[in-house]
């Protein structure tokens, strides 16, 4: 069985370590390929790679480095397909899923192809007599990246490709349960243009990734992924003077107000709650209906739809299903756990996705939709990120209790509500303390020209994902404040103009 090594100096390099993860398709149960996981001087010669390279592509200018991630941008859209075919076999997503999230990636890559406005400083003339300041914004170095299992495409792009831009070089550690694409994007950046050693992939598990939080070259770290691991890249790469943006767990919330239009808001809860089997930072896990006439018809209807809900393949003949399995079959174990917690703390189980059946689906690792209600803030199935299609439906009888209710959850990712009633939004945007709020919109992903990030136990450290907070974590200001004495122009008879 092939092995998938690394992306190291503008090649594919295999591992040397001996040490491999399995990787499976999801939807059949079968192992796909094996990964190698790096060793920490595999690690350490990538960062050199990186470091040597950041000598000249710093120097590179602006428009040129845009220029590149132009054509990189082209090769992607004319490869998208085949990025998701990866996706749908390795995450286990379906097809048209997999496309999206491709698109939503290069978004961010064409937001960074502006950087030769974005990377502009300030000037100001006469700021005492005679003297004028400026500011430049200069890349950082070394800049490292560990992406998650659920989006093996558009996270790494919230990274790398405003990194790039900015004229910092990367080293890429993507999750091992789907590396495939970040190896494929790298190919595509090299096609591109850029040079050898700016972009470099080490596949690995905690050995390769403590290098990169620890290594002096290293001069800041990217990372998505769960609230407890956000806290140790945090620390420790904190700990060693680098710069961090570290996004963590979620328990997003939708309070549907007794004005709402249900049909709306029951139709954007299933694409929020079940779509990529609930396994984004972004997924809806909580429904919060605003008084007993709102959530027993919510509850109707969306038991409802539940029972029409495709789970299947991501890759079929014919049109998507709806959902696919979840990544691996410890995952499903886990996700199940869960569901029976549910049950064991009181919760109404109302429709039980452990009984999901999918025709020739072998031993893939299925959970269909799930859905609880009568869920109280104490219970687990509340408090906790199950990372999966379980939807909770927890009722509150009033605005104020529906919002004391997210203010209280650790988590500060994502919320949303849906209503009519254009005070009540407004109160909500202004009083929840959540990163991004949507309203009568499901899933408040910002545009790549925003930036992306949660409050409270969701983010570790200042600034957000992609957006003007990712120019300004991976560059840094320098200012510049100057005089030229009137002495030296009337010591001299004649004035020559600078050659450009």
């Amino acid at each position: 069985m092939s092995i998938l090594g690394n992306f190291i100096n503008g090649q594919a390099v295999a591992s040397q370590s001996g040490r491999t993860a399995p990787v499976y398709n999801p939807a059949t149960g079968e192992q796909s390929l094996q990964v190698a996981l790096s060793s920490a001087d595999e690690t350490r010669e990538a960062v050199r790679v990186a470091d040597k390279a950041f000598a000249t592509w710093s120097k590179v200018s602006p428009l040129k480095r845009s220029r590149i991630l132009f054509k990189f941008k082209a090769l992607v859209e004319e490869h998208t397909d085949e990025l998701a075919r990866i996706i749908s076999s390795e995450h286990g997503k379906v097809f048209s899923d997999a496309k999206g999230e491709v698109t939503r990636g290069l978004e961010v890559v064409e937001f960074a192809c502006g950087i030769p406005h974005l990377q502009k400083g300030e000037h100001s003339m006469n700021v005492g007599t005679g003297v004028d300041s400026y500011s430049m914004m200069q890349s950082l170095g070394v800049c490292a990246g560990i992406s998650p299992f659920n989006f093996p495409a558009m996270v790494p792009m919230w990274m790398f490709p405003i990194a790039l831009a900015c004229g910092n070089t990367f080293v890429m550690k993507p999750s091992e349960k789907d590396p495939s694409t970040p190896m494929r994007l790298a190919e595509l950046l090299k096609e591109a243009g850029l040079p050898d050693g700016v972009f470099n992939v080490v596949n690995g598990d905690k050995e390769a990734v403590d290098v990169l939080l620890t290594d002096e070259r290293v001069q800041a770290v990217s990372f998505v992924g769960s609230t407890p691991i956000a806290e140790y890249i945090y620390a420790t790469a904190s700990a060693h003077g680098k710069r961090v943006q570290a996004l963590g767990g979620a328990k997003n919330h939708m309070v549907i107000m007794p004005d709402a239009d249900l049909d709306q808001a029951v139709g954007a809860l299933m694409g929020a709650a079940y779509g990529s089997a609930g396994e984004r930072c972004m997924a809806i896990s909580v429904a919060v209906p605003v008084g007993e006439e709102t959530a027993n018809r919510l509850r109707e209807k969306l038991e409802a739809e539940l029972a029409n809900l495709r789970v299947g393949p991501g890759l079929v003949d014919g049109p998507d299903n709806d959902m696919g399995p979840l990544i691996t079959r410890e995952h499903r174990e886990k996700v199940a756990g869960y569901i029976q917690t549910g049950v064991d703390e009181g919760a109404e189980l109302v429709v039980d996705g452990r009984k999901t059946a999918v025709d020739g689906a072998g031993d893939g690792f299925f959970i269909g939709g799930t859905l609880f209600d009568h869920v109280t803030p104490g219970m687990r199935i509340h408090s906790e990120e199950i990372f999966g299609p379980v939807l909770a439906i927890t009722r509150a009888a009033s605005f104020d209790e529906a919002v004391s209710m997210v203010n209280a959850h650790e988590y500060g990712n994502g919320t949303a509500i849906f209503t009519r009633d254009g005070d009540a939004a407004r109160q909500y945007c202004e009083q929840i303390q959540v990163g991004m709020v949507g309203v009568n919109v499901p899933i408040p992903v910002p545009m790549a020209f925003h930036s992306f990030g949660g409050w409270k136990r969701s983010l570790f450290g200042p600034l957000h994902m992609h957006g003007p907070d990712g120019v300004r974590f991976y560059t840094r200001m320098k200012t510049i404040t100057q005089r030229w004495p009137n002495g030296i122009r009337e010591e001299t008879n004649h004035f020559t103009m600078p050659t450009l």
